[in-house]
């Protein structure tokens, strides 16, 4: 029997993945102790897995023996540690708290998940400081950056995956991949595989997870709808792929196009569009984002003679604000029922805790926000998982959630490259003719 703890454990999708590799791997497995401090993941873990997680892992001091810990702890502490004190030192990080358990209790092996900017945080000192911490705890490290659209799931998610091993350092077959930068590079691969008869399984689409029946709760309003059809015609199907975002161009819809605080007229909507295609480029300055222009900057892209009224007109319906006579859009990228339409024939962008209900997708040309159990599948759990019952929930536990298959796939491959070091065959003999 492998014993694991399920530490930062949300609700249980790096505990879900792992027991399905090794149950894959034919090894029985138990849970002896899961932390998680969120109060309603908390409940939907209980609903799965029928234990309640103990609360804050800096409060947990006695744990029973135990050969696998898993963490999908979070780095947010780490910008206050490195304000106040510097990465030479964990302390005061929820980190600290996975090294002084692995310092305590030497399990065997680990496996932590976290966004793949970690490496990159600091300038890569918060990675130095943590994979030195594992080392000096004896422990011999891997590491693989993956995206979850290589392993079944229609989602453009990238994430690390770090995993130790007491005294040795790790094999592993799986190699760093990012994957697809994005739906419009998947959606071409795609393309290309069917072109060529390809049975490639990992290909998956957003398509493959819709509910083919939703409740009418997750239609967007008739008035929202009808600012659509203004936009696109009657064929709402254009919208696949499109972003509603008020300073962004490219495949995007804006407020001032669909008339969210009143209807523009065709000039100003022009002005609208040229102001945020233009006001980024570096002749007026390095700013990025939220680069304002004077009238004479805005005439070098905007040539019409009812510049003044097309400006005036922006100002009073709230689409344009001025200071100290120069000008930028007044953004109102939450006001937006659905700020980002899938394409059903691509994957997903990255679902996140907070806006994950309102991702939309075109069903039966009637634009809709993708529904609970549809990001649940976007994460690659299983229709049996039961899903918080509080709507608001459940999308943020599975916007912060971990992809299970990818995490299924990281745990059996390390279980079979590394068999003999993990020492498991002494409780297990029959596997190592499985994995000899």
């Amino acid at each position: 029997m492998i014993k694991y703890v399920d530490l930062f454990a949300g609700v249980g999708g790096i505990r879900l993945g792992v027991s399905q590799a090794l149950a894959k791997a034919g090894i029985d497995s138990k849970c002896v102790l899961s932390s998680e401090i969120d109060e309603r993941a908390c409940e939907t873990y209980k609903l799965n897995f029928g234990e309640q997680p103990q609360g804050d892992v800096r409060e947990i001091t006695e744990i029973e023996p135990f050969d696998f810990l898993l963490a999908g702890f979070p780095c947010q502490p780490f910008s206050y540690a490195g304000k106040r004190r510097g990465f030479g030192d964990t302390r005061g990080t929820l980190f600290f708290e996975i090294e002084r358990i692995l310092g305590k209790y030497c399990p065997k092996a680990f496996l932590l998940e976290n966004v793949r900017g970690l490496k990159t945080h600091d300038g890569g000192r918060t990675f130095d400081t943590i994979m030195q911490k594992l080392h000096d705890l004896g422990y011999g490290t891997a590491e693989l950056i993956l995206n979850s659209s290589d392993f079944g799931v229609p989602q453009n998610r990238v994430r690390l995956y770090i995993l130790g091993l007491y005294g040795s350092i790790p094999s592993m077959s799986l190699m760093t991949n990012l994957g697809p930068s994005d739906s419009h590079k998947y959606k071409s691969l795609y393309q290309q595989l069917n072109l060529f008869g390809s049975t490639y399984q990992a290909m998956c689409t957003v398509g493959d997870i819709l509910e083919s029946s939703v409740s009418e709760k997750y239609y967007c309003s008739p008035e929202f709808v009808e600012q659509l059809h203004s936009v696109m015609g009657n064929d709402l199907s254009k919208l696949h792929g499109y972003r509603l975002i008020d300073y962004r161009g490219g495949q995007s819809l804006h407020s001032w196009e669909l008339g969210r605080k009143g209807k523009c007229t065709p000039s100003e909507i022009k002005f609208m569009n040229l102001l945020i295609q233009n006001r980024r480029k570096h002749d007026f300055g390095t700013q990025q984002d939220g680069k304002m222009l004077t009238i004479e900057q805005i005439r070098t892209f905007y040539c019409e003679d009812n510049i003044l009224e097309v400006i005036a007109s922006l100002k009073e319906k709230g689409y344009l604000k001025e200071k100290d006579g120069r000008f930028n859009p007044v953004c109102g990228n939450m006001s937006f029922e659905v700020f980002k339409f899938l394409d059903p024939d691509s994957i997903s962008i990255t679902l996140t805790s907070s806006d994950a209900n309102r991702l939309g997708v075109i069903q039966n040309n009637l634009p809709r926000r993708i529904t609970p159990r549809e990001c649940a599948r976007l994460q690659g759990f299983p229709d049996t998982f039961i899903i918080n019952p509080e709507d608001r929930f459940a999308y943020k536990q599975f916007g912060n959630s971990v992809s299970v298959p990818v995490i299924e796939a990281v745990v059996y491959d390390f279980l079979t490259q590394n068999f003999d070091a993990l020492g498991w065959e002494e409780s297990h003999p029959k596997l190592a003719v499985s994995f000899g």
